[in-house]
């Protein structure tokens, strides 16, 4: 690994690559330092937490927190909690523990994917096999807990509603829509439980340990999750990036392994004869890799989607849930972390990696 967790570049604001967008003006100056200063504890604290006496745990549990990552969940909770008493130490710890959940999905969400790779390294479970990468995962998730209990019944409670969520997209997504269900809206209903749920448990993590004040958690979760939601949509839109460089991950992983994105859900929708071919030569090529071929084979049909006017769509409609974001921050004081989080909702829905 390259990346040391107290690096330089694991400042928020490099990270991210948001800093004249979430941080513009000499207002959020403050604001930025306060930020970046409490993602360094997060770091530390991550780093710790990480720390394991089996060699196996240890190296696997650091394998993706030492890849990097955009550390969006710590980064909103840090930002929310200055509505309140700043960065805390429950409020470091709270953050720290949504990161873990995080984390520890990705190891089971490339199991389940088949993904080659995660932040630009070789996903876990090609490293260590299957059973290794899914118990790595379990452990994130059980440390997770273990800090979020030391926080009382409140952040267990969050905790736990947020994994069931998380739980119920991913199971949702396996399983598929029902006969006669709307796909685009049960993938939206899927993306909301697998990534709005726990950006929404950070925005609000960030209230409840800040001792902010409680008319702030509903606007912040519907913030949150619309939010989440359109990460994930421009998400679908970069996974179809020519570039593995760019993105960290092979183009087109998802629609490889048989899993639907918007792009192909919104294709699906189209009867022009040029979208009709397109879609059945991409559907044939999955049925064949699943049969053994290679996933390269999906290379052309993929680069025409990624130029097709679906992906187009897909964007427009990660650009609409960010405007449904910022909404409803209605109720938020106006000064620095309301515009900060405006500006930061309206950047996930417009960035290319």
């Amino acid at each position: 690994m390259t990346r040391s967790p107290s690096a330089p570049d694991a400042r928020l604001s490099s990270r991210l690559g948001l800093t004249e967008r979430v941080f513009a003006g000499p207002a959020s100056r403050r604001l930025q330092h306060a930020v970046d200063d409490g993602m360094a504890r997060v770091e530390a604290y991550l780093a710790d937490e990480l720390r394991a006496t089996d060699d196996i745990a240890d190296a696997a549990g650091r394998y993706l927190f030492e890849a990097g990552g955009k550390r969006v969940r710590p980064m909103l909770s840090l930002l929310t909690a200055q509505l309140g008493d700043g960065a805390t130490d429950e409020v470091i710890a709270g953050a720290a523990a949504l990161e873990l959940t995080h984390l520890g999905s990705l190891y089971h969400d490339d199991v389940m994917d088949g993904a080659d790779l995660r932040r630009g390294v070789p996903a876990a479970h090609a490293v260590w096999g299957n059973s290794v990468a899914i118990l790595t995962g379990d452990l994130l998730f059980s440390r997770a807990s273990q800090i979020m209990s030391g926080l009382g019944e409140g952040a267990m409670r969050l905790q736990a509603n947020t994994f069931e969520r998380l739980v119920l997209g991913q199971m949702h997504e396996t399983v598929g829509p029902a006969e006669g269900t709307d796909r685009v809206a049960f993938y939206l209903q899927v993306l909301a439980d697998k990534t709005g749920s726990l950006i929404a448990a950070a925005a609000e993590a960030g209230v409840i340990f800040s001792n902010a004040s409680h008319d702030y958690r509903d606007p912040l979760l519907t913030f949150g999750e619309k939010t989440g939601v359109a990460f994930q949509l421009l998400d679908d839109v970069i996974d179809l990036s020519a570039d593995p460089d760019e993105t960290g991950k092979v183009p087109g992983t998802d629609l490889r392994a048989g899993v639907p994105t918007m792009p192909y859900l919104l294709l699906a929708e189209r009867t022009d004869t040029a979208s009709v071919g397109l879609l059945a030569r991409i559907d044939d090529g999955v049925a064949r890799i699943a049969d053994g071929a290679d996933a390269s084979l999906l290379d052309g049909p993929l680069g025409e989607l990624r130029e097709h006017a679906a992906t187009d769509q897909t964007r427009e409609l990660a650009h609409d849930w960010s405007r449904q974001a910022v909404d409803a921050l209605a109720p938020l004081p106006r000064g620095a972390v309301k515009e900060a989080l405006t500006r930061f909702s309206e950047a996930v829905a417009d960035r290319s990696s």
